[in-house]
Formats: C-alpha cells, sequence, structure tokens
C-alpha cells in the first residue's frame, strides 16, 4: 500500500489574532516534535528483542475434545490464567469425528486447538507478545482437558536482538 500526503498550509492569510501567529504557526505549538516512543508490545529478556514466546502444545491422552462449549471456556480460562484479553472464540465442529479447531483471538495474538478425539490428542499454539506469560496458561490446559501426557515445543517469535 502506497500513501500519499499532501501538504497543508498552516500559514494565516488574513491579520494574526490569538491563535495563528504571524509565522503561520499556532500560538501553543512548539516548532519540533519529538517522536512517540515505541510501543510494539514486543518483549524484552535477557537482552532479547523478540515479539512474543510461542508454545506448541501436544496433549495425549486427553478428554472433552468434542465438548465445544467447554473448549470455549477452557481457552477462555488458559487466556486469563496468561493474563491476556480475549477478543473472540471462533470454534468449528466436525461432523464425522465431532472433533473441534478453533482459535481465541486474543489482544496479545491466539490459543488455537484442534483436536482428533478419536486419538485422544488435542494440539493447541499459544502465542502471546508483550507481558503475558504463556507458560501460566499450560496447568488450565492440562487440567482441563485432563491430559495424561503433555509435551511442549518453545520458540521465541521475531527475534530482533
Amino acid at each position: 500500500w502506497l500513501l500519499r500526503a499532501r501538504k497543508v498550509s498552516l500559514k494565516s492569510t488574513g491579520p494574526t489574532n490569538a491563535f495563528w501567529s504571524s509565522n503561520g504557526m499556532a500560538n501553543n505549538a512548539s516548532a519540533a516534535v519529538e517522536p512517540a516512543p515505541l510501543t510494539d508490545y514486543f518483549v524484552h529478556e535477557n537482552g532479547v528483542t523478540f515479539a512474543g514466546r510461542h508454545l506448541l502444545v501436544d496433549l495425549w491422552d486427553a478428554e472433552h475434545l468434542t465438548d465445544i462449549e467447554f473448549i470455549e471456556q477452557t481457552l477462555r480460562n488458559a487466556a486469563e490464567a496468561a493474563g491476556a484479553t480475549v477478543l473472540d472464540v471462533k470454534l468449528h465442529q466436525f461432523s464425522n469425528s465431532g472433533g473441534v479447531s478453533g482459535v481465541a483471538i486474543l489482544a496479545e495474538s491466539h490459543i488455537s486447538i484442534h483436536t482428533w478425539p478419536e486419538r485422544d490428542f488435542a494440539a493447541i499454539d499459544v502465542f502471546m507478545c508483550g507481558t503475558c506469560n504463556p507458560h501460566n496458561s499450560l496447568p488450565t490446559l492440562k487440567s482441563a482437558f485432563a491430559a495424561k501426557s503433555i509435551t511442549v515445543n518453545k520458540a521465541r517469535r521475531g527475534i530482533v536482538t
């Protein structure tokens, strides 16, 4: 996308008044504007800057994998445990197996889930930026789905330094 800026003159064409000075600047305006500090919610940890923490969670011998209302509430609880803000939850249930795929859309990124009830397996992604801690969602997920086994792979996404 290419944006074009228009040059707009603030210079007064009439006599000066309480708002406009003779140099065309507003009387309450300063000549230089300092740029605002960067607030991109990147994480700064141990000298490394990155977009966020991404957990790839495998739950084995799990339960409640076809209960769509239960899954929605569990995703909301997991987000809350991590300190995240839920914006929306979208889930779809498959008619052939009863498996569920979906996502909790967070202000800080997302938690997604895909279940295979025929294998008692769920694959969950937890990706968060800012001050949220996705690791805090793990006890909620393991307990709610009564998983006998959990595997977690961790990644830092968008490493800058």
